[in-house]
């Protein structure tokens, strides 16, 4: 068994039990963080499956198949949710968050059971920067799934573009982050800034 599922596994398994102590929202809340990390690991699958078929190198395909492929990855289990059980506003965003938080709780595992020659504080900030990339990227698809979904001639439209926005955001988060020093430091301070100042956006897209 590969390394990446040991952590799956690791990671996972106190998660599911939880599921069966929880009632409610509380375990509808939990199965998508566990559906956000799976999501995270068939997205390391699908990215390494089509960089090798492609011949691209780690950055490459850091930078142009990875934002594609995770936040598609990301947005199934919602669709899947809405279209299936009618979730309301306030159950569609939690959904879109948990997945996120799990999605970005798993890549962060991974990456820093590899990283262990990386400073404290390098960690630090590439664990909230890239967890607030993920919430950022959750926070435009939410926009997709609750302000353009009761609209049918902008349902498909409308959320293929900011699927396309969100993508774009994840890349050049990529981008940024690849980079040394400054250009690095920038890239997870952005996300977090823009959690920051949505702090509120959540309360408005769940009434309007």
């Amino acid at each position: 068994m590969n390394y990446i599922e040991n952590i799956f596994i690791c990671l996972t398994a106190p998660l599911i039990i939880s599921v069966l102590c929880l009632r409610g929202k509380g375990r509808r809340q939990m199965l998508f963080v566990i559906l956000g990390m799976l999501s995270s690991l068939l997205s390391a699958y699908v990215s390494t499956f089509i960089a090798g078929a492609q011949g691209a190198d780690l950055l490459s395909a850091s930078m142009e198949i990875s934002p594609l492929v995770e936040e598609l990855m990301k947005i199934f289990p919602v669709v899947f949710y809405v279209l299936v059980f009618e979730a309301g506003r306030e159950e569609i965003t939690d959904s879109i968050m948990m997945i996120a938080i799990g999605f970005a709780t798993f890549e962060n595992a991974y990456y820093m059971t590899q990283s262990d020659s990386m400073g404290l504080i390098h960690l630090l900030i590439r664990g909230f920067g890239t967890g607030a990339m993920h919430v950022v990227c959750g926070y435009i698809i939410a926009i997709g799934l609750l302000r353009l979904w009761d609209k049918e001639w902008l349902r498909v439209a409308g959320t293929i573009a900011l699927l396309a926005v969100a993508i774009s955001y994840h890349g050049i988060f990529n981008i940024l982050v690849s980079q040394t020093g400054v250009a690095a430091f920038i890239g997870y301070v952005i996300p977090v800034f823009t959690t920051v100042l949505n702090l509120g956006f959540r309360s408005k897209i769940i009434s309007k």
